[in-house]
């Protein structure tokens, strides 16, 4: 992993903590049985804070984890409607909160908005796994 794909992959877990992404790590795969773990926290040392069953807190290199994340083109008819529904202005809004707004809420559906699929970066999440978020 390059030092720039890793720059790319901070930022986008980052922002992606607060909704509680699914990642898969590749550190232990043969003494761990469940690899799908909720992402904790991001450190500033290239490392990641997990956490499976509520209890167990790892840290991991960030080059050892994938995001589980959604293709843009998962998105269903009533998330589009969703999505259109971002782009319309609240009172007193401006364009930065819009954007927010829009961003938040693809994280929050897990949405890859940065490609990462493609880059090798981030696993195609499974049907379902961010619909209760």
């Amino acid at each position: 992993m390059t030092q720039e794909e890793k720059q790319l992959l901070l930022k986008d877990l980052a922002a992606r903590v607060p909704y509680g992404v699914m990642v898969e790590q590749t550190l232990y795969p043969s003494t761990i049985a469940d690899k799908e773990q909720r992402l904790k926290n991001v450190q500033a040392n290239d490392c990641v804070q997990l956490y499976w069953y509520k209890y167990i807190n790892e840290f991991v290199p960030i080059h050892c984890i994938k995001p589980y994340l959604r293709p843009m083109s998962s998105m269903t008819d009533e998330e589009r409607k969703e999505w259109h529904y971002l782009y319309l202005p609240l009172p007193h809004d401006n364009e930065a909160t819009e954007s927010e707004r829009r961003i938040d809420w693809l994280n929050k559906n897990g949405f890859d908005y940065r490609g990462l699929i493609e880059k090798g970066l981030a696993l195609e999440a499974p049907e379902g796994m961010y619909k209760n978020n």
